[in-house]
């Protein structure tokens, strides 16, 4: 990168032709060949903080997060060549991943990108009562039992279809617990069910926070209330039977996703 283009890395992006301007910088730093395509680059109201790149006759055509809008020239560089990268099957440089993801667990774009979330997302519900289980009479006991009845109700939902690598998922912007529908099911026990929404219930007394640059989901804290569950140790055992490969192979199962 020259002289010129290092003046500039703090200045803020502002709109879709300085961003067009990163990313032919950063196709002229990865791609070392010419004729380099051309860029159509623009910032785009996504929900959250995705951004996109595709390639299609000769052309690179990129979408970024308007919530990044205004962020300094630097991170909507390291965001380009990451973006880039990926498209042409490069190393990504961690350098820049470094730089974009200190940048993206800034407050106030975390802020900024859960605000989006919540006004331009939605959560894909069904029904909190299920064929064999209802989650919402789960609920109640388990807040009382091991809450003092301190948390309030969240949406309750079965999800949509059954999966078997996630078996719960607590949303904290939409207010929203999702249990896998594979577990409305007579041949599971109801301490299983239970155990997955008490993990889902401890995410909502235990937010995940961010330390040295690390998004936490699981402190000390949640997993020693997380051993209080009564039957614990079973549960862990049939979750691990239902986490199965179409191979038949077994693999771990993940009580919650990120």
């Amino acid at each position: 990168m020259g002289q010129f283009e290092q003046l500039h890395l703090y200045e803020p992006v502002t709109s879709d032709e300085i961003l067009k301007a990163v990313f032919d910088q950063a196709l002229m730093v990865s791609l070392k060949k010419e004729p380099r395509p051309d860029v159509e680059a623009r910032f785009y109201p996504y929900t959250g903080l995705s951004s996109t790149i595709r390639l299609r006759r000769g052309t690179v055509f990129a979408r970024v997060s308007d919530i990044l809008k205004g962020s300094p020239r630097e991170v909507l560089f390291a965001l380009a060549c990451i973006l880039v990268a990926k498209l042409y099957r490069q190393r990504t440089p961690k350098a820049h991943e470094r730089i974009y993801k200190a940048h993206t667990l800034d407050p106030s774009i975390r802020e900024a990108s859960e605000a989006s979330r919540r006004s331009r997302g939605y959560k894909i519900t069904t029904s909190e009562r299920g064929k064999t289980y209802d989650l919402g009479a789960l609920f109640s006991d388990l807040n009382h039992l091991y809450f003092k009845g301190t948390l309030q109700r969240p949406v309750l939902s079965w999800s949509p279809r059954p999966t078997r690598r996630i078996l719960g998922h607590h949303d904290h912007v939409h207010g929203a617990i999702i249990i896998s529908r594979t577990l409305d099911n007579r041949a599971i026990p109801k301490f299983v069910v239970e155990y997955v929404l008490y993990h889902e219930m401890l995410h909502m007394k235990h937010p995940a926070r961010v330390v040295s640059g690390r998004t936490i989901y699981h402190d000390r804290g949640f997993r020693e209330e997380e051993r209080r569950f009564d039957r614990f140790s079973e549960a862990l055992k049939w979750m691990e039977r239902l986490a199965v490969r179409s191979s038949g192979k077994p693999r771990k199962a993940r009580r919650c996703s990120a």
